[in-house]
């Protein structure tokens, strides 16, 4: 049976003493993309802090692991340069740094010894900035200074290209996107998705239209409460949450 990409395994974890997550176990495999839908407050951006390693969240119970290996012996570096890519639903800015010096120190870092040459991360570059609808004079601008909420989303998924990853996680990333915007985001995640795995973390089914979810995941209150395809996530959108399970029980839709 070949291993999944991440697999976890009933974790609670606690921020600031509370306890956030409550029993969350899920599995995911090269190929699949994951969408983890719920109200403010359900624990999904928690879930991304706590798989790329923020220090602020303590898992206190239950196991996580990325490829295989346990995921608390991985420093938040070693995540990236295994495979781990988040894409951040508030993109911070960084004054002073070009956004072309940035992806390329990236790329170098995250790829190490199979990192292309300049020549070459100029071609992908090209080629992803192409697919992106960005311009090239993009790579002279500092990152995310002044951006439109589209731009850093655009740049957002830009990176997740570039550094080929082995698992995806991509919090709110429709947050705040025009159409437009919104399906050259899902081009880049579905051309992804096709060699990796993707876990989604999102508010609305607007998104998963233009993505090809294999799972579907409500979380409340810190729990998942109802796993299925895509048409769960058509029904949440038609139903609002109020109809499903309370937390401590788990539904798998047929």
């Amino acid at each position: 049976m070949v291993t999944p990409l991440l697999s976890i395994e009933d974790i609670h974890v606690d921020v600031d003493g509370n306890q956030v997550i409550k029993g969350l176990s899920m599995e995911i495999r090269k190929g699949e993309v994951h969408a983890i839908m719920g109200r403010n407050g359900a624990g999904k951006s928690t879930l991304a802090h706590v798989l790329m390693g923020h220090p602020d969240y303590e898992v206190t119970s239950g196991s996580v692991r990325f490829l295989g290996r346990p995921l608390e012996e991985l420093e938040v570096w070693e995540r990236a340069r295994a495979g781990m890519f988040l894409s951040f639903q508030y993109p911070q800015a960084i004054p002073g740094v070009q956004v072309g010096t940035f992806l390329r120190k990236s790329v170098q870092a995250v790829r190490g010894d199979d990192a292309p040459s300049n020549k070459e991360l100029r071609m992908e570059m090209k080629k992803a900035m192409e697919a992106l609808g960005v311009d090239r004079s993009f790579l002279a601008r500092y990152v995310n200074d002044g951006f439109s909420g589209g731009e850093k989303k655009r740049l957002e998924i830009l990176q997740m290209l570039l550094l080929t990853p082995e698992l995806a996680i991509l919090d709110e990333t429709d947050s705040g996107l025009d159409i437009d915007t919104l399906r050259t985001v899902a081009t880049g995640i579905n051309s992804v998705a096709e060699n990796s795995g993707c876990l989604v973390i999102t508010h609305y089914q607007r998104l998963l239209d233009y993505l090809k979810p294999t799972h579907v995941h409500v979380m409340i209150d810190g729990a998942i409460v109802m796993t299925g395809g895509p048409e769960l996530a058509l029904e949440v959108e038609e139903k609002g949450y109020d109809w499903l399970q309370p937390t401590g029980t788990t539904g798998v839709l047929p």
